[in-house]
Order: structure tokens, then C-alpha cells, then sequence
């Protein structure tokens, strides 16, 4: 072979062990899997936490110098659907991270899953105390129901001056039935009555029985701590049968649904809530509600900001990590502190869950407008 040729081929051989030595392309991603009802029953918390999301992945789009991959598998609001989902993410995809699911039955099928493959998971909006206990490897963005219930009767009693409740609950939820038992205990603590506990089921159309209930005790205010569509359709029922005492609920019923079925029904409806934008305080929040009202043209709500705060507090690990190793990003969010997020500033505490405040909002003109904020 001539000089020429042989320096032909090591130039080839150069250049085929360059393209050899090179990092494939899924090592330059680092992959995070979202679990989440982008149909059926729930698909609003869904829609609206994937947003938050996508405004947080814009925001901040890679780190320890890789970008963020986020792989979304839709739950169909099932806890079956919900456990399959964080099984492919775990198994096939292999994530080193979890975000979801939005409600706290199906982030009860999908924690243990996750928890087996040492994959730390952060819940935007699992509210039930009962999601994370047991759990090393799961967190959540949100405050949960025990201090949500218990705010939610002290505002009964002192703020709209109740001394009778009326409690509906949704008995297919895990949520509705916890959050319903915390603030019936508090309300009774507080020296208030429960004049009738009745039951509904989800997908429920007809609430005339419950209502019948409320009629012949008349209570001062309805607690009624479902989702949003019974929501709607019960407070339908109830201002068409000349029942206008005060509609009290939680965070899950507060969707752009809730008013989009209820209409003008759910006029003066109060939640206890996550977020509003007015509440805002910190800079990550300033520019999250500017690209996502630029964005979305429509104002920033509280499952999209705990959406994106779910984000960032995963990215924030593993950049404190130093790592995406499970257990050293599992560590760094257990250790999160004064975290300034969206839907305000957090310290994890126990069993992966914040210490943060909480704000109360009502729907006013077709609108959910801001009321005060409860620290911890």
C-alpha cells in the first residue's frame, strides 16, 4: 500500500473512532416522565398542569449542562391507567424523575411503582396526606389536606360567621372523603354544628337528595369538598331550588370548568387555593405569569403554577444533587428550603411534604379573584 493510502485510511480510521467516541443523543437529555388525566373525568387539572409545565420548561430548559427531556403519558383519570403509565415511564423510558399524577387516587396507584425503582416523583396537586406516607421517594408541591381542612373551617366560623354546616361529599374520592373529615373535626372544634353529612358519587347528574337534606336543616353554609363538575352541577341544583347560603370547597373544584358549567350559579363560591396571581410575590413567579398569560392569553391558574413548581423543584434537586442518581436527588429534595417557587415559598417537611401558605378565592363576575392569604 502507498504512503498516500495508508494516510487515507488512518485519516478514516480517525475519523470513524471520533464519530464512535462521541455521546450518543439520549446522553445529552436528561429524561423526566409527567403522568397526568389528560382525558376523562379530571382531564381539566391535567390540561392545566401540563401548561405550567411547558412555561417552566421554557423557562428553565436544562441542567448540569443537558436539556430536559419531559415524556407525557395520559392517565385517562384512572388509577389503573395511572400505575401503567408510571410503570412505562420507570421501565421503558427510563426517567430519572416523575411528575404527577394531579389527584391523590391515582398518585397512590403510580407512587408505589416509582417508589420500588428509587425514581423520586413530585405530585403538583395530590393533596391527601395518605399519598405520600410510607414513601421515601415521594414528594408533592402542594400543602395538604389536614391544614387545608383545618383552614377551611376557621374561615367558615370566623370569616363568613357560620355556626352550621352542611357537608356533601364525594364518597368515590379519596380526596373529597379526607378533606371533608379534617374540616368537620375542625369546624366542631371550633364550637360550629354539623346539622347533615350526605353523599354523592362522581359522574353524579341528579343531587336532589342531598339538597333535600340542606333544605330542612338549614345550615349556614354548604362545604362541599368535591371537584369541580359536581361542584357546578350541585350549586346549579341548589340555586334553582332557592338555596343561596355560601359554597364553600377546596382547591380541586377551582378549574376554569367550574364556571364554564356552573355559570352564574357559582358566583360567590370560596375555595381554598394554592395560588393567585395577585398573591404572587417572588421573582420566578413575576416572569412565570408573564410568559404564560403571553402564552395562553388567559390568566395563570393554580394547577398550572403547581405544575410548574412540581418542575422546578425536581430541577432544582438534581442541580443540587450534582447528579440524577435517585437517591442523591431523592436526598437534595428533602432538604429543599425557602424554595421560591410560583405558587410561593416552600420548605419540604416531612414525608416530602411542604410547609408553604395557602390562600382563600371566591369566583366573582365570572372571574376567581384573590381574598387573603393563611400562612402555616
Amino acid at each position: 500500500m502507498g504512503k498516500k493510502n495508508v494516510l487515507t485510511l488512518l485519516v478514516v480510521i480517525s475519523i470513524l473512532f471520533s464519530f464512535s467516541s462521541m455521546p450518543v443523543l439520549a446522553e445529552d437529555v436528561i429524561k423526566l416522565g409527567a403522568y397526568l388525566p389528560m382525558t376523562g373525568s379530571v382531564a381539566a387539572y391535567g390540561d392545566m398542569e401540563w401548561s405550567g409545565i411547558q412555561i417552566a420548561k421554557e423557562m428553565e430548559p436544562e441542567v448540569l449542562g443537558k436539556k430536559v427531556e419531559v415524556m407525557l403519558v395520559d392517565t385517562k383519570s384512572d388509577k389503573i391507567e395511572a400505575a401503567n403509565a408510571v410503570t412505562l415511564l420507570v421501565e421503558k423510558e427510563k426517567v430519572v424523575g416523575v411528575l404527577g399524577e394531579a389527584i391523590s387516587g391515582n398518585t397512590m396507584a403510580g407512587n408505589p411503582i416509582s417508589e420500588a425503582a428509587k425514581i423520586p416523583s413530585v405530585s403538583p396537586t395530590a393533596t391527601n396526606p395518605l399519598v405520600n406516607q410510607g414513601k421515601n421517594y415521594a414528594f408533592r408541591a402542594c400543602f395538604i389536606d389536614p391544614f387545608q381542612g383545618e383552614v377551611a373551617a376557621r374561615f367558615a366560623r370566623s370569616e363568613l360567621k357560620a355556626q352550621t354546616a352542611a357537608v356533601i361529599i364525594d364518597i368515590a374520592q379519596d380526596y373529597c372523603v379526607g378533606l371533608g373529615n379534617f374540616f368537620v373535626k375542625e369546624f366542631v372544634k371550633q364550637g360550629g354544628k354539623i346539622v347533615s353529612t350526605t353523599y354523592i358519587q362522581t359522574g353524579d347528574q341528579d343531587f336532589s337528595a342531598q339538597l333535600s337534606a340542606v333544605q330542612s336543616t338549614k345550615p349556614d353554609i354548604i362545604y362541599a369538598p368535591n371537584y369541580y363538575t359536581e361542584d357546578a352541577l350541585m350549586a346549579k341544583q341548589a340555586r334553582d331550588l332557592g338555596i343561596n347560603q355560601p359554597i364553600l370547597t377546596g382547591d380541586g373544584a377551582q378549574a376554569d370548568a367550574l364556571i364554564e358549567i356552573g355559570g352564574a350559579s357559582v358566583e360567590n363560591m370560596y375555595f381554598t387555593a394554592h395560588f393567585h396571581k395577585q398573591a404572587a410575590s417572588t421573582d420566578r413567579a413575576k416572569e412565570y405569569i408573564k410568559r404564560y398569560e403571553e402564552k395562553y392569553k388567559k390568566d395563570a391558574d393554580a394547577f398550572g403554577a403547581l405544575g410548574a413548581d412540581a418542575y422546578f423543584l425536581l430541577v432544582d434537586a438534581i442541580k443540587r444533587a450534582g447528579s440524577t442518581d435517585g437517591t442523591k436527588v431523592r436526598d437534595a429534595l428533602a432538604a429543599t428550603k425557602d424554595f421560591k417557587g410560583v405558587s410561593g415559598t416552600l420548605t419540604m417537611g416531612e414525608n416530602g411534604n411542604p410547609i408553604k401558605s395557602m390562600v382563600i378565592n371566591k369566583v366573582e363576575n365570572g372571574k376567581f379573584v384573590y381574598v387573603t392569604t393563611i400562612n402555616p
